[in-house]
């Protein structure tokens, strides 16, 4: 499979390409794409969340737990004083660099269930959710935050599958299959528990139209 170094040069090259094109086809403006193209990097790095104990999977889950403070302060700041708002944000970072690091490892397993096309379904809702209802973003920025997560997490099953085709000697190493799948075909068990949390975030997600009306207008203005 593809290395820590691949993953993330891979997912922040194609989620510069992908917010190029959305600035050119006016679905977004220059200022939104770093944020973008982060979340993409970010999602390219989320289906190793459940790798053992290494190196990148600990830089991993601190890059997570910032973000976790910052969300978090966001999301309280307008609501409480500031010395809960700062207590909550520093809680944040042990709660997800360690707590969450931790149930992860016991519980998961590498190339499980959070190595599929549904886990990263999960992921996109998930993060449209948040930034939604938690930061009050508004619906069309919530769904493109939720798009690129997804998009950066394609990215990488992709590359594992592309990393598991030996060109030289024309065949495909034991890897293969692994990465790239709907859902974890051998542990229906958690396949099932992240379908049922998928279908949760699903109702709880706002309604797309802002995104399909933005996108039809985008294919438009190219058209025209």
């Amino acid at each position: 499979m593809a290395n820590f170094k691949v993953h993330v040069a891979g997912a922040a090259i194609a989620s510069a390409a992908a917010a190029a094109s959305a600035v050119y086809m006016q679905l977004i403006t220059l200022d939104q794409t770093l944020w973008l193209v982060l979340l993409g990097t970010v999602g390219g790095l989320l289906p190793d969340i459940d790798a053992s104990n290494s190196r990148p999977v600990r830089l991993l889950f601190t890059v997570l737990a910032l973000m976790a403070v910052s969300l978090v302060a966001q999301a309280l700041q307008h609501h409480y004083p500031a010395y809960g708002v700062l207590g909550a944000a520093l809680a944040a970072y042990p709660l997800t660099r360690y707590g969450l690091f931790a149930l992860f490892n016991r519980f998961t397993k590498h190339r499980g269930v959070f190595h599929s096309v549904l886990a990263a379904v999960f992921f996109a809702l998930m993060t449209t959710n948040i930034t939604h209802y938690l930061l009050h973003w508004s619906i069309l920025q919530a769904w493109l935050n939720g798009a690129f997560i997804a998009f950066g997490f394609i990215v990488h099953l992709l590359l594992d599958e592309a990393y598991s085709v030996d060109l030289s000697n024309k065949r495909l190493k034991k890897s293969f299959g692994t990465a790239l799948k709907l859902f974890h075909y051998r542990d229906l068990s958690a396949s099932f528990l992240l379908l049922t949390a998928t279908l949760v975030m699903a109702i709880l997600a706002p309604s797309s139209v802002p995104l399909q009306q933005a996108i039809e207008l985008t294919q438009w203005r190219v058209i025209k």
